[in-house]
């Protein structure tokens, strides 16, 4: 098929790989603009825009839909499907409109549950057994768009973020070359039970509570690694906290019970796994302590 591929973060470009080796004909490659990051504010293109112009495909980074020139651009592809994966950008109908066989999203989550931006760390962040991929066919509604397939997978106890991120993002590939291998474009409306919506993670959401009960503050942990990262006080430093297992034991909230990095939460415990201070690299917790032990008895903020 003539495909035009939208999308622009990690997640994407295994879709973009699956695609193209494949042997669909990828007609264009849409991605948001380079962004200047880092100590240097350099300009650095999204990694779909590196794998693509290492596959030698054309590149555009749009900043919008809005202009008739950049529609006429996209409908001069004469693309036969556009498959969108974390793109960015909101597509106008006239622009969903114009492949032969529409606009198909893949969507982290199993639909109608956790819409929008952030599916994968809500899914953790709420105890869900379980999540997926779906195809969905666009429309102008925020994920509202009928479903042509999914693929679940449990969502185990030291899942996190980045580990679910990944293992979706392969399921999203082959679940997008089954679904075009097979010209399967019917599609069925979403249930209206069942609607929940992801919404885009606040910072401040990222600092932990140790009231809460144990198994909160872990899902808490894990949905936010590696990015932004939950965080407490230690010593009156700020450290990101990567990685947890509910563990035994009772206490003060935020207290270690022992020298081994476990915390009383407001019922139970976890030990945290993994853990970085400012300016240094993810670190286990036993290379943690080296550097920065704590003791039995010590409060975190």
């Amino acid at each position: 098929m003539r495909i035009v591929f939208m999308g622009t973060p990690d997640f994407s470009v295994e879709v973009l790989k699956a695609l193209h080796g494949a042997g669909h004909e990828i007609v264009a490659v849409y991605t948001q603009p380079p962004r200047r990051a880092g100590r240097g504010k350099k300009e650095r293109p999204s990694p779909v825009q590196v794998c693509a112009e290492e596959l030698g495909l054309e590149v555009f980074t749009p900043l919008n839909f809005k202009e008739d020139s950049e529609r006429a651009a996209f409908a001069a592809h004469r693309a036969d499907v556009a498959v969108v994966v974390a793109y960015g950008l909101i597509l106008p109908q006239a622009v969903l409109d114009m492949p032969a066989n529409g606009c198909l999203n893949i969507h982290a989550s199993l639909l109608p549950r956790w819409r929008g931006a952030a599916p994968i760390q809500r899914a953790i962040m709420a105890g869900d057994a379980e999540t997926g991929v779906c195809i969905m066919r666009m429309e102008a509604g925020l994920d509202t768009g009928p479903v042509i397939a999914c693929r679940a997978t449990a969502i185990s106890a030291d899942d996190t973020a980045a580990s679910l991120h990944d293992r979706l993002a392969l399921m999203g590939a082959g679940l997008i070359v089954e679904v075009l291998a097979e010209n399967k474009f019917n599609a069925k409306p979403q249930p209206e039970a069942g609607v929940t919506y992801a919404a885009k993670i606040d910072k401040s959401e990222a600092k932990v509570d140790w009231a809460q009960p144990a198994e909160v503050v872990d899902r808490l942990i894990r949905g936010l690694s590696p990015f932004p990262g939950a965080w407490c006080e230690m010593r009156g430093e700020r450290v990101k906290l990567l990685g947890s297992i509910v563990a035994e034991g009772k206490g003060e909230p935020g207290v270690a019970l022992d020298d081994d990095f476990t915390i009383a939460c407001g019922q139970g415990a976890v030990r945290l796994t993994r853990l970085q201070r400012a300016g240094k690299g993810p670190m286990v917790a036993g290379d943690f302590a080296r550097g920065f032990p704590l003791l039995k008895g010590e409060k975190l903020g």
